[in-house]
């Protein structure tokens, strides 16, 4: 855990490094890319995926996966616009309210099943997506779900996505971006978050509930996905019943880019929120470019398998390492 450490400045180092290659690339070859107009589409197209980013973070360090957090997303959102919409007078607050807790529901689902049931993390995840993607299009009957227009000056847009040019997002997402590194950093949950990560049998023989602390993990990740419901709404207003689909490919794509390793032990928040920025910079500059959104897909494709072989050789370097110093 200790070489994790030290390796992880320097893989964040990297992931900043490409952040700054593609905008000096984006800012020749694409369109308008170096303005603020373009600036405010990165940010209002990075809030939800940071949100989610965030909170599988906390899952993917434990050694899981969390592969329904779009799908629970968008279906957290939609019910929360179904309610608004139809949900006989209630209050907005109040149905942003509902949304996080069914976001944190899906959440603590998936952690019973991974840790009671002990179903692996990526057969009761894809279960889960399954499942959320049901539920919302049949509470709503798959009909599309509205949330106020930021255009209009209401509070919700304002308070969630920006006032005038100003991204208020933007500070909600620094916001519970600090207080997430606190958690995981600084707290008993964070350290047996890593600990659990790599070496579960040997944090059990310790005395510790095992079972509970990873449970924590997927709920912050459910948490997460409803939070990121809210911001999703707030920038694009209208969600459809059943989508979100490969959502949580961008979300888990940025984790492994900043650092974060899919087996689990070494992971860094602040790597994450470099590889959000790297795929919504990816996504707009490549739009700016006037490509095809197949071309796009290949090319976010292309990010993801490139993000995952780094992951698979640092995880080989750390093997090497440890059998190293095992064998001195």
């Amino acid at each position: 855990m200790n070489t994790s450490k030290k390796k992880l400045p320097l893989e964040k180092l990297l992931a900043f490094g490409a952040l700054i290659i593609l905008c000096v690339f984006f800012t020749f070859t694409g369109r308008g890319f170096a303005s603020w107009p373009t600036v405010l589409n990165i940010l209002a197209s990075s809030y939800f995926i940071g949100f989610l980013a965030i909170g599988v973070t906390f899952v993917i360090i434990t050694g899981g996966i969390d592969l329904s957090i779009g799908t629970v997303m968008m279906c957290s959102a939609v019910i929360g616009g179904f309610l608004y919409q139809n949900g006989a007078g209630l209050p907005l607050w109040l149905c942003l309210i509902i949304i996080v807790i069914i976001g944190t529901l899906f959440g603590l689902l998936n952690g019973m099943m991974v840790t009671k049931l002990g179903l692996p993390p990526f057969i009761s995840t894809l279960g889960i997506m399954m499942v959320s993607a049901g539920l919302g299009s049949i509470v709503t009957n798959v009909q599309a779900q509205r949330f106020p227009s930021p255009i209009g000056g209401g509070w919700f847009g304002s308070t969630f996505l920006r006032v005038g040019n100003f991204p208020t997002g933007a500070i909600w997402l620094v916001l519970f971006f600090i207080v997430a590194i606190i958690v995981l950093n600084k707290t008993k949950l964070g350290r047996y978050i890593f600990a659990i990560g790599s070496n579960e049998e040997a944090v059990r023989l310790s005395g510790v509930n095992t079972s509970n602390w990873k449970c924590i993990a997927y709920v912050i990740s459910g948490l997460c996905a409803g939070i990121g419901a809210i911001f999703h709404a707030a920038a694009f207003t209208t969600i459809t019943p059943g989508t979100g689909q490969g959502v949580e490919l961008q979300a888990i794509a940025a984790v492994v880019i900043g650092g974060t390793s899919l087996s689990g032990g070494v992971g860094s928040l602040t790597g994450t929120l470099i590889g959000v920025f790297i795929m919504s910079v990816l996504r707009i500059g490549l739009t700016q470019m006037g490509l095809p959104a197949p071309i796009q897909v290949f090319f976010t494709g292309i990010v993801v398998i490139g993000a995952v072989l780094l992951d698979i050789q640092r995880t080989k370097r750390a093997n090497q390492v440890k059998k190293k110093r095992n064998a001195a």
